[in-house]
């Protein structure tokens, strides 16, 4: 199957719809260069989670240095014709650590484990087999 993307005009970021819990829908980068999928913490607030809730914290290397995000199990995560249940997401508070961002997060790899894709750039279509 093939999905459309939009490509942000300035930086060139691949922006993808989204869904939680089967309501919630969220734009999101999806970054090739992300293994796990990362939410702003104060969206994942406003679609109605406990912050308290996380399963656990982990430790990442990014662009910037090691930081520690929580991990929170979603009921259902959808994005390109794919439905994750009991998906597990990084939550991390972008406006408390200066970043702001007209997005919600990153769509990471950890997504689309197990499935071939192809970003096409000319197209600015994802195809998923």
């Amino acid at each position: 199957m093939t999905y459309p993307f939009k490509r942000e005009a300035e930086s060139g970021l691949i922006i993808v719809n989204i869904e939680i819990d089967r309501k919630y829908e969220l734009k999101m980068i999806f970054d090739t260069g992300a293994t796990n999928t990362t939410i702003d913490s104060n969206a994942l607030y406003l679609l109605g989670y406990n912050l308290k809730d996380n399963i656990g914290i982990v430790e990442i290397e990014t662009a910037n240095g090691i930081i520690e995000t929580e991990i929170f199990e979603v009921n259902s995560f959808s994005s390109l014709g794919q439905t994750k249940e009991k998906f597990q997401i990084q939550v991390y508070d972008f406006l408390a650590h200066g970043i702001f961002s007209d997005y919600n997060g990153l769509l990471g790899l950890d997504f689309l484990e197990g499935t071939r894709f192809c970003v096409d750039t000319r197209s600015n279509t994802i195809t998923l087999d």
